[in-house]
């Protein structure tokens, strides 16, 4: 009988996985000179200086003792009453309502006019589609809207807006006939 016909193959497989296991890590311990040299020149190099710190400035701290005094961002009691006394233009509030104040005066289209000359007056479509007629000296809009003239092509307006300051402004506006 062969005296390695006893090693069971199992075996044989195992010695051969420690043999290259083996080989492998004796792989990896030569030529490891120049990598020790290469630490060792890092090593030995001089960085340049870390600068210092920027210096943290401190700052003076302030208590704030004025609150039972007049906010300087909120207009003084005399430019309000200043604004309210003004002689600028206001809505008038005991004007009744027309029916075309209801409505944006971007959603009201020009439709067409009736009449020539001094009675001319102007087709006006509001968003629900109800055509009404409209005159020099009427109402339309949500900014009362005053119509100053009427031309074949377009309306004249001028709005009232509020102006920030309690006051108001005129803002001219004009609507031009809807070419659909």
């Amino acid at each position: 009988m062969n005296k390695f016909a006893a090693i069971k193959p199992a075996h044989v497989a195992r010695l051969l996985l420690m043999l290259g296991i083996a080989m492998v890590l004796s792989g990896c311990t030569r030529g490891m000179s120049d990598l020790r040299d290469w630490v060792a020149q890092e090593k030995a190099k001089k960085g340049a200086p870390i600068p210092a710190l920027p210096v943290i400035k401190t700052f003076e701290t302030f208590k704030y003792d004025d609150q039972d005094k007049r906010d300087p961002f909120s207009p003084s009691t005399v430019e309000l009453q200043n604004n309210n006394a003004s002689n600028g233009p206001r809505p008038d509030a005991n004007r009744p309502r027309e029916p075309l104040e209801m409505f944006s005066l971007d959603t009201l289209k020009m439709v067409g006019t009736l009449g020539t000359g001094s009675s001319l007056e102007v087709l006006v479509k509001d968003p629900g589609a109800v055509i009404h007629r409209v005159h020099v000296g009427e109402y339309m809009g949500q900014n009362y809207g005053h119509v100053t003239a009427i031309s074949d092509d377009h309306i004249d307006l001028v709005e009232l807006v509020s102006n920030g300051n309690g006051g108001w402004m005129e803002r001219p506006a004009s609507i031009a006939l809807d070419a659909k």
